[in-house]
């Protein structure tokens, strides 16, 4: 009886090990959703005339530090998820971690013009300053296109393949990132020929998909955990010493 017990407690464990890896992913998912507002806190900066303006400043600083927590929320699903998606396909979970890093540099670099044009407003540049504020809006917004509009369908596409396989989660739920993903893409090559502005109702619908994609995959893993499958039960066996094992047995 001693022996049971200790079995199955030492069973439990790998299981619970699984479950904090899931309720963290989860969790650093539904923070990246913490950038929502960056839309109404970066109005004001994005004007033409800004920097001759009276501001505000404090909304464009806040707006950076919630897009500075989002990219480094976003590296941090992607290490988290790692030691569990690697066993389906090490290449592909790899592969999704330099996607979530070299998408947050695109968040660190489009934040930086903003934050320019408001030291070049405090400092007084005046008017000289309009083409450079103008200039630093520009990059702001490629950046923007390039980096939030290509690189999110090229996660959903990586882990959503990784998902899709394992069964960690509904298959649902990736086919609404793949859904999501082509959604994003068609919609950035519209912008980038004019068919429609980056800030724009065509745009808005079109990221959705994507956007529901990753907040119901955070929502399932934070309430449901990974579902049963060969992977986890891999990791539950790995985990468990031999001699509980053969006792199990």
């Amino acid at each position: 009886m001693t022996i049971t017990d200790r079995t199955t407690a030492t069973k439990r464990v790998p299981m619970d090990s699984l479950r904090k890896t899931a309720l963290a992913a989860g969790v650093l998912y539904l923070v990246t959703f913490v950038s929502i507002p960056t839309l109404a806190l970066y109005g004001p900066v994005l004007a033409p005339n800004y920097i001759v303006g009276p501001g505000p400043d404090t909304a464009v600083f806040l707006g950076g530090v919630l897009e500075m927590i989002v990219a480094l929320t976003g590296i941090g699903t992607a290490v988290v998820l790692y030691p569990v998606l690697k066993r389906q396909n090490e290449g592909v979970a790899l592969g999704l971690v330099g996607a979530r890093v070299l998408e947050a540099a695109t968040l660190f670099a489009g934040v930086v013009p903003l934050l320019s044009i408001v030291t070049l407003r405090q400092a007084g540049a005046g008017a000289d300053a309009l083409v450079t504020g103008q200039a630093l809006v520009a990059q702001r917004e490629w950046t923007s296109l390039l980096g939030q509009g290509l690189i999110p369908a090229l996660n959903a596409l990586l882990l959503g393949s990784l998902m899709y396989k394992s069964r960690l989660v509904p298959r649902v739920l990736p086919l609404l990132g793949f859904i999501g993903a082509a959604l994003l893409v068609g919609s950035a090559a519209a912008t980038l020929f004019g068919f429609w502005g980056q800030v724009s109702v065509p745009s808005a619908l079109a990221a959705l998909p994507i956007a529901l994609w990753e907040f119901s995959l955070g929502v399932y893993l934070v309430v449901k955990g990974f579902k049963p499958s060969p992977i986890t039960a891999a990791m539950v066996a790995a985990d468990t010493p031999p001699a509980y094992r053969d006792s199990a047995v």
